[in-house]
């Protein structure tokens, strides 16, 4: 396997297209704010996303839906301003490009104008093509999004595993070469079984990121919080958690809470 991206010093989406060519694996995770997207950006991530799974992990929200595009242009504001190697690809929340082209391309160049970002990222395959034309022909790159996709969780009812019958694995295929089509320099694909994620990937020649869809695809991404282990709440099988920060701060607040009611803290050596 290639290590291309290690002496890139910065990500583009021709180096991503690069890394496919010569096998070398795309590393992707969320970030919402300045400073840990600036620890995840040295650490060598090939991808922020700036994900409107902000909804859920900066803001509480049950679902994807409530984040505004306001919001996501303040995340992406405080990732771009942290960030020196990594590309930053920010989600179109939802409402602000299902049905409407015109207004598909409003937000995007918001997006790029007011935060910063070097993409934008979209749920969907035939169904949002005007709307994924419109932006391209702005000459904003486009990240497509296909399989399990959050903002249409109301239609689905369910975040179980998609596209298992054939009749939507065929359409998720035809929607991926038809994003490709379009001009889309990236698609992930979530939470579909494995061979499909394979057979699209295999099928493609933009790279794919999968997040719960196996080892194939040609990069992986998880949400931050809950591969540091800050979310417990959140488990599925396809998440693997890099640390326990969970634990980490809820010791560290309960030993500064002890100290500051001992009066051990500040002592004589943190004072002037």
């Amino acid at each position: 396997m290639s290590s291309y991206s290690a002496d890139i010093k910065r990500i583009t989406t021709n180096t991503l297209q690069e890394m496919k060519r010569q096998g070398t694996k795309i590393a992707m995770l969320t970030a919402y704010d300045f400073s840990l997207a600036k620890l995840v950006d040295r650490a060598g991530i090939d991808i922020i996303l700036v994900g409107d799974s902000a909804s859920n992990v900066m803001a509480g929200n049950e679902t994807t839906l409530p984040i505004t595009l306001d919001q996501m242009i303040y995340h992406a504001a405080s990732v771009i301003r942290a960030v020196q190697r990594a590309l930053v690809v920010v989600d179109l929340p939802f409402g602000s490009y299902q049905g409407d082209s015109l207004e598909a391309l409003r937000s995007a160049i918001r997006i790029m104008k007011e935060s910063g970002a070097h993409a934008v990222k979209l749920e969907g395959g035939a169904e949002i093509q005007e709307s994924v034309q419109r932006i391209l022909s702005a000459g904003i790159p486009v990240m497509g999004h296909l399989g399990l996709t959050p903002q249409s969780i109301y239609k689905f009812g369910t975040y179980t595993v998609r596209a298992k019958e054939e009749a939507e694995a065929a359409k998720l295929l035809s929607d991926a070469k038809l994003l490709q089509e379009l001009g889309c320099f990236s698609i992930v694909l979530e939470k579909i079984p494995s061979q499909l994620a394979k057979k699209v990937s295999d099928s493609l020649y933009v790279p794919t990121i999968g997040i719960g869809a196996g080892s194939q695809t040609d990069g992986q991404v998880l949400v931050l919080q809950d591969m540091l282990g800050i979310n417990k709440e959140f488990s599925p099988r396809f998440l693997r958690r890099y640390a326990d920060l969970h634990q980490i701060i809820t010791d560290a607040v309960g030993n500064y809470v002890k100290d500051v009611k001992a009066v051990d803290f500040p002592n004589e050596k943190e004072q002037y």
